[in-house]
């Protein structure tokens, strides 16, 4: 309806006498007053359409002649012409508005056409990654558990490397490749695992498998709202999926698999089982790995951001092997609270984190002191919150800027100390915990003495206890696996996990899970030191000091005799881990030499 009418009105405005027309046409309708409410009512819908505030003034002009008795038929015409003038302007307008939709219908299409591209680039790049493995007992250490196949993604990178999560090779025996579209598999081997950063990077020696790939380049760290797409191999299928999304957070995360905080991106697209390991493409760069999922939410995915990604393959090619992340071996407090901040004489402008703890094995340890206040690092303020600036009005925590340091790299800090400002460079490295977190690709060490086997204390081993083992496994075991620091290097607790029972222990069973404190009156550092006490004993009695003051005594040449005889029951093949053994054999070649 609207577009007849103002095809009528351009009919009329054309016409080389419209003005003449229009004034005979409006006095005959004022003439009769049934059909000037008509007339004014079409005039009025048709200008409704068009422009609010031309229909107002017209119907304020009609209701004032109207009023007043009178026709002012050049008025009304004058309204009508302009508005059909102003209405001829706003279709062109109207081109210009569809122009504009057109342009940006192009714009979307074309941002399509590369998102279609970068997705064919990545068909080319990602690989499906099917990984056998076999996980140590930490019960029973000398033996493994059962053969397991599990599948995940990667991707090829310059260098004719393959990207793709530690959790996804870990304890790996047996790794092959497949690429999109082919139906062959390739060996693979594992030059370097990150498990703190959950990164590994294959190789392929194949030359089949490298024709027709296509290397895929790091990006940036993407802001907000950018959408990436996630390209893997997930369950439910045996071919590629691409899932898409937006950035919704990014900030330092708990990586499950290392349990460590470093740098995540969160999305909204779907990450399962079998992505893992897979990149994250945006324009057509890598944006992130994704790595892992928010469990109980639905499409919460995490990618391992680029700047994580390009330390750990800086540290394999400088050094041939993983490298680690750095840490500065503090506990801080943050100051947020107004008070703390006076005890401790910090002006109204100062800012900046407690030092509550400091681990012994650190560098800090010799510079900073408990109740300094950190107000810098590298020249970055630090927040009474412990963050720091990041981008676009977003905030990290200060942990970020001393994880990205490479090993042994120095860090200017300015502390607040009993009311003064002072400033000490601080060399970083990787610190290892007192109980280590995650022990894969490795055996685990044991040591058994007449039916006693002595384990180091490991949160693997923690873990044997069931998901809930926090709550299941011996607390005073779990209190110390979480809290406690390391005096010195090499320093391990050393717990008696179990009693294989047998005449010469009999009655010690109930001794199991407590810490070995001291062998022969001398405190134990380590497994390897209680097994050296044990082996060059020359008492006739050997005793064991353990945890809630428990002791064990056994005579020490039957206890020797008895030991072969559990081993063969038993059927363990040695009374020690390999890397005891080893040790023992180079110490034996050091003595000859």
């Amino acid at each position: 309806m609207l577009g007849s009418t103002v095809r009528t009105v351009r009919r009329v405005s054309s016409s080389s006498n419209h003005n003449v027309l229009l004034k005979d046409s409006i006095l005959k309708r004022f003439n009769n007053t049934s059909t000037d409410s008509i007339f004014i009512s079409k005039t009025n819908n048709f200008f409704s359409s068009s422009s609010s505030s031309s229909t107002t003034q017209i119907n304020k002009n009609n209701e004032t002649h109207l009023r007043n008795g009178e026709c002012c038929t050049t008025t009304l015409a004058a309204h009508v012409l302009r508005n059909s003038k102003n209405n001829r302007q706003r279709q062109r307008g109207g081109g210009v508005v569809r122009h504009q939709q057109q342009q940006k219908k192009t714009t979307t299409t074309d941002r399509e056409d590369k998102d279609r591209d970068a997705i064919e680039l990545a068909l080319d790049s990602v690989v499906k990654i099917f990984t056998v493995s076999s996980s140590p007992n930490y019960i029973l250490p000398w033996q493994n558990k059962s053969q397991r196949e599990s599948m995940g993604s990667g991707f090829v990178i310059p260098g004719r490397k393959i990207i793709t999560n530690a959790h996804v090779v870990a304890d790996h025996t047996f790794v092959l490749v497949r690429k999109h579209g082919s139906p062959t598999k390739y060996r693979a081997e594992v030059q370097a695992v990150g498990h703190e950063c959950d990164l590994a990077l294959l190789l392929v020696e194949s030359q089949d498998f490298w024709e027709g790939m296509n290397f895929l380049e790091l990006g940036d760290i993407p802001f907000l709202q950018q959408a990436v797409a996630v390209v893997g191999y997930p369950q439910g299928g045996d071919n590629i999926s691409v899932t898409k999304g937006v950035v919704s957070r990014v900030e330092p995360t708990q990586y499950v698999h290392g349990a460590t905080q470093l740098m995540a991106i969160q999305i909204d697209a779907a990450i399962n089982p079998g992505n893992s390991g897979g990149p994250a493409i945006m324009a057509n760069k890598v944006a992130g790995v994704a790595f892992q999922n928010l469990s109980g939410a639905e499409n919460i995915g995490y990618i391992i951001p680029v700047p994580v990604i390009k330390h750990f393959l800086d540290g394999v090619e400088e050094s041939g092997k993983y490298a680690g992340f750095c840490s500065l071996g503090l506990v801080c407090q943050p100051t947020e609270n107004v008070q703390l901040r006076n005890h401790f004489k910090m002006l109204p402008e100062m800012t900046g984190v407690l030092v509550s703890k400091i681990n012994p094995l650190s560098d800090a340890y010799k510079i900073l002191k408990k109740d300094d206040i950190i107000l810098t690092f590298d020249g970055v303020p630090i927040a009474n919150d412990g963050t720091v600036p990041f981008r676009n009005r977003e905030r990290i925590t200060f942990d970020y800027l001393v994880s990205m340091k490479k090993p042994n790299e120095t860090a200017v800090v300015k502390v607040l100390r009993d009311g003064k400002e002072c400033e000490f460079s601080i060399t970083l490295r990787p610190l290892q915990p007192l109980v280590p977190v995650h022990q894969f690709d490795k055996l685990p060490s044991y040591y058994i003495f007449a039916g006693l086997v002595f384990v180091p204390l490991t949160q693997p081993y923690l873990h044997e206890y069931g998901e809930d083992w926090y709550n299941t496994s011996p607390r005073r075991l779990c209190e110390r696996a979480l809290r406690e620091l390391p005096k010195k290097a090499g320093e391990q607790l050393v717990v008696l996990s179990q009693v294989l029972m047998d005449d010469i222990n009999a009655g010690y069973e109930r001794l199991a899970e407590l810490q070995v404190k001291k062998v022969n009156g001398v405190e134990i550092e380590n497994l390897k030191h209680l097994c050296q006490i044990v082996e060059t004993c020359s008492n006739e009695s050997v005793r064991f000091d353990l945890d809630d003051e428990r002791v064990i005594v056994l005579n020490y040449h039957l206890a020797k005799i008895a030991s072969s005889k559990i081993l063969k029951r038993h059927r363990i093949p040695s009374a020690k881990s390999n890397d005891l053994i080893d040790e023992q054999n180079s110490l034996e070649v050091e003595l000859a030499c």
